[in-house]
């Protein structure tokens, strides 16, 4: 359940706070194929799955950037900013790839807030987003993200 704010002035407030958890994603051979082919990369540890078994990881893996813009999925599961006329991605302050994801592995997105300001006509907020990997000590991606809201 998404933790919701009903104004984005109400994040000014907000630093510190962990956002709660999205809800788990399996990641199945069919979404990496479908990033392999919008991406054009087609990197045989991604699509390839009889030489993938013989490979590193004992089976394919999502792309970094596959996982990356699960970002984009998860955010709004964890956050929501009533009252904007819109919301814009901003970019993002630091990204890593601590785990790869191996195929038919379910991850999910967990936020906190790490900082808040206003902006001329709105709320820039930082959102720590850590992608999870059931069962795995490590995480897949760690993203701090920037959106901003505008009332």
């Amino acid at each position: 359940m998404a933790t919701v704010f009903r104004h984005p002035g109400e994040l000014l407030a907000a630093t510190g706070k962990h956002l709660g958890y999205s809800d788990w994603l399996p990641i199945e051979q069919e979404r990496i194929d479908q990033f392999a082919q919008a991406t054009g990369d087609h990197q045989w540890i991604h699509v390839d799955p009889e030489r993938a078994a013989a490979g590193p990881f004992g089976k394919t893996i999502a792309h970094g950037y596959l996982t990356l813009s699960l970002a984009n999925l998860f955010l709004p599961e964890i956050m929501q900013v009533e009252n904007v006329s819109m919301g814009v991605n901003y970019g993002c302050e630091r990204v890593r790839f601590p785990a790869p994801v191996p195929v038919g592995s379910r991850v999910r997105g967990g936020g906190e807030i790490l900082s808040a300001e206003e902006v001329r006509g709105g709320v820039q907020v930082v959102v720590r987003m850590t992608i999870e990997i059931e069962g795995s000590e490590r995480p897949a991606c760690v993203i701090d993200t920037i959106s901003r809201f505008f009332p």
